[in-house]
């Protein structure tokens, strides 16, 4: 499932992806641009609820709430999504890109010493090059999708 997030829900867009889901965000897209990123297959995610005569009910998704974390739930349950941890983390959350794992010598120079000497483990998103590795930021964002999500 592909998804495209509106300027309002830029964090509800970041927890898509840090689950691997492919989810398009842009904080400066035109509602037009937005509303034809339907026709790519993409589910639309919202705020806005002008646009709602403008868009296909099975295409558009108003979200309810503030709080990026309950949009999350309320997503996961109206979709039945389901979650697979082995896709958790695969998608760059700057971009959306795809992170693969890159060889530890191939990122020498583009992170700090102290990462570079601490870690073994490193991605890279293929399109924009973010640097990844597994940290403290890891495990606690597991830890919390898993008390959000139950998985």
């Amino acid at each position: 499932m592909r998804f495209a997030a509106d300027r309002m829900l830029g964090k509800l867009a970041k927890w898509l992806r840090m689950l691997g889901y492919d989810t398009l965000y842009s904080s400066a897209l035109s509602d037009d641009r937005f509303l034809e990123l339907a026709e790519q297959g993409r589910i639309l995610l919202s705020r806005n609820t002008r646009i709602v005569d403008k868009m296909a009910s099975n295409r558009l998704i108003i979200v309810k709430g503030n709080d990026p974390k309950i949009q999350l739930k309320g997503l996961v349950r109206l979709l039945d999504l389901r979650l697979d941890p082995n896709d958790f983390f695969s998608r760059c959350m700057v971009c959306n890109g795809l992170i693969e794992p890159v060889e530890r010598q191939d990122v020498a120079g583009k992170v700090p010493d102290h990462i570079w000497s601490g870690h073994d483990s490193f991605s890279e998103c293929t399109s924009c090059g973010k640097i990844y590795w597994p940290g403290s930021h890891l495990e606690r964002s597991r830890r919390e999708i898993e008390r959000l999500l139950s998985v």
